[in-house]
């Protein structure tokens, strides 16, 4: 049975995580212990990451507007989320880990100037 560490929640959200094979649609609670994500399929496949294990959390900002995929790094892993109300998740999560570890990610585009940068000046 699936047991929640968050005695208190802040955000309620649909979203899909990207876990293993396929994306699995569920809901985000974000509490005041962790930020967890219950499947639909099947509760019992659920992820909790407490927000001391949180290293960062980041989605791409571009033209001021947040992406809805966001990433969650921890020291063993890398979690990869979507939600429409990722905004909400990332807000919340700066209450609880600090304004520095919520961080912009570089889009695709920036991702190819950089590789082109370095190539070029190899």
């Amino acid at each position: 049975m699936a047991q929640s560490l968050n005695s208190q929640v802040e955000v309620q959200a649909t979203g899909v995580s990207y876990m293993g094979f396929g994306g699995k649609v569920g809901k985000f609670l974000v509490g005041d212990k962790a930020i967890e994500f219950y499947p639909d399929s099947n509760v019992e496949r659920y992820i909790q990451i407490p927000w001391d294990s949180i290293q960062s959390i980041g989605a791409n900002v571009h033209h001021n507007k947040i992406s809805r995929h966001f990433e969650i790094y921890t020291e063993k892993s890398r979690f990869l989320f979507a939600s429409s109300d990722s905004g909400k998740i990332l807000k919340a999560a700066r209450q609880h880990i600090g304004n520095d570890r919520v961080i912009k990610l570089p889009t695709l585009v920036q991702l190819i100037r950089q590789k082109l940068a370095s190539i070029f000046k190899k």
